[in-house]
């Protein structure tokens, strides 16, 4: 098929260079030329693993770039809108897919032929139906489902791991107005024959997307209120999650009596808590949808009030040892809101790293790849260092904030450098009695 995306942050990219990948051709667009150069130079303008290979692979042959919209459009069968949504503390503001809607339906009025039109950005239950649909109509002066389709697509890819999600999908939702549109879709998605599909209508699709974002939500906050209490009445999180975890509904035994350990279980487990594009947002705006139909939802509430306090479980920590924070110098480790990504959005380094300027310590921070992106945010207070030992080196004390691998190698820097700083350990990555003065969230700091 000839595929047209609009918009080129995470999602469309990835989608648009996995969907050339999978054979169809593509054109991506944005409204930003300086994107659009890097993607026709074979360069993707975010970090995403793989993302770079796979763009090499197919820039050139299967997949371009462009501004026009317009031409993208009248060139392709199919498009999607992957633009952002972002959240203004009460709902998504849906302006770039009203804004994207209009300049597709302009297109269609000028284009013959039947042209599906795919919603692929996260949307609350109701937006395809009731705000794309209408848009596209007004500017095409057509008819939706006679026309053209429409049709919505839910994302499930997880940033550090979206170009093997889009690669090897568990399942795609395939949300139409009417077979027409679900069969265009599935067309598309032809090539990955081995996902599950689930075809349905639009707005189930859109809450299909919400309902699963603010399961692993829950989850993750679940599992630090556990942890919280852990602390207080002396029991090791990690230990106790560890026998939560057998439960053979969780963790299956095979025949053979080995068990499968599948990827969720990172979700039931302690730690600083979540950050990213999706959960803080999607679990807001799910709330925010709930009101506005007059049904409150108490439990994703408190899933967002959870999490906005664990960040600040890492500070109670640190002053256990650290009391006056005025003139220490503390090292922050990771600034990504998880590995595999520069994405520091929502991360909870960022509030972290603000209290403790407040405070008036002396904050060095690293990250191996979200450098640059965490700069921009944090300012010119926090210094960056180029390597791990770097970062280390005269630390009195350590907030180790994002999973990466490399921070495994903590212990084994601290004992080459000779020195003992405490060390807070924010998501659980490093054995505690691998270093001489360790704490970590879920377990009763020991000093």
């Amino acid at each position: 098929m000839r595929v047209s995306v609009v918009g080129t942050g995470y999602v469309g990219l990835v989608s648009g260079a996995g969907l050339a990948d999978a054979g169809h051709h593509v054109v991506c667009v944005d409204v930003d030329a300086e994107k659009v150069e890097l993607i026709n130079s074979g360069v993707p303008p975010i970090f995403e693993d793989g993302l770079e290979d796979q763009l090499q692979r197919v820039v050139g042959d299967r997949l371009s770039a462009t501004t026009d919209l317009r031409a993208a459009v009248l060139g392709s069968d199919l498009t999607l809108i992957a633009v952002g949504t972002p959240f203004d503390g009460q709902h998504i503001d849906l302006g770039y897919v009203r804004e994207a809607s209009r300049q597709i339906g302009e297109a269609l009025r000028d284009k013959d032929g039947y042209h599906v039109v795919v919603v692929k950005s996260t949307v609350v239950p109701g937006t395809t139906v009731d705000v794309v649909l209408p848009v596209l109509e007004e500017a095409s002066g057509k008819r939706a489902g006679e026309d053209f389709g429409v049709g919505m697509n839910p994302e499930f890819l997880a940033e550090g791991a979206a170009v093997v999600d889009f690669t090897r999908p568990d399942r795609i939702v395939l949300g139409g107005i009417d077979e027409r549109s679900q069969d265009a879709l599935a067309e598309l998605f032809a090539p990955f024959a081995d996902a599950t599909t689930v075809r349905t209508d639009p707005t189930t699709a859109e809450m299909i997307k919400y309902t699963a974002n603010s399961l692993l939500a829950t989850m993750i906050s679940f599992s630090n209120e556990i942890g919280n209490l852990c602390a207080e009445v002396g029991v090791d999180v990690v230990d106790a999650m560890a026998g939560v975890h057998l439960d053979k509904r969780l963790s299956p035994v095979q025949p053979d009596g080995s068990r499968v350990r599948p990827g969720f279980l990172s979700f039931l487990a302690a730690g600083c808590g979540f950050g990213g594009s999706c959960f803080p947002k999607d679990v807001k705006a799910l709330v925010a949808y709930g009101q506005d139909h007059g049904h409150p939802m108490p439990l994703l509430d408190a899933v967002i009030t959870t999490n906005a306090a664990q960040p600040g479980r890492v500070l109670d920590l640190l002053r256990e040892h650290v009391p006056s924070l005025a003139g220490t110098r503390v090292t922050v480790l990771g600034m990504a809101f998880k590995p595999g990504t520069d994405d520091v959005r929502e991360s909870p380094s960022l509030p972290v790293t603000a209290a403790l300027l407040r405070a008036g310590a002396v904050v060095t921070a690293y990250d191996p790849v979200a450098q640059d992106t965490a700069a921009r945010v944090v300012g010119d207070d926090v210094v960056f260092a180029t390597t791990l030992a770097e970062a280390l080196d005269g630390a009195d004390a350590v907030l180790l904030m994002t999973r990466w691998a490399e921070f495994e190698r903590v212990p084994a820097v601290l004992r080459d450098l000779g020195q003992q700083p405490v060390v807070v350990d924010g998501r659980r990555l490093l054995p505690k009695d691998s270093v001489a003065r360790y704490t970590g969230i879920g377990l009763r700091s020991s000093r």
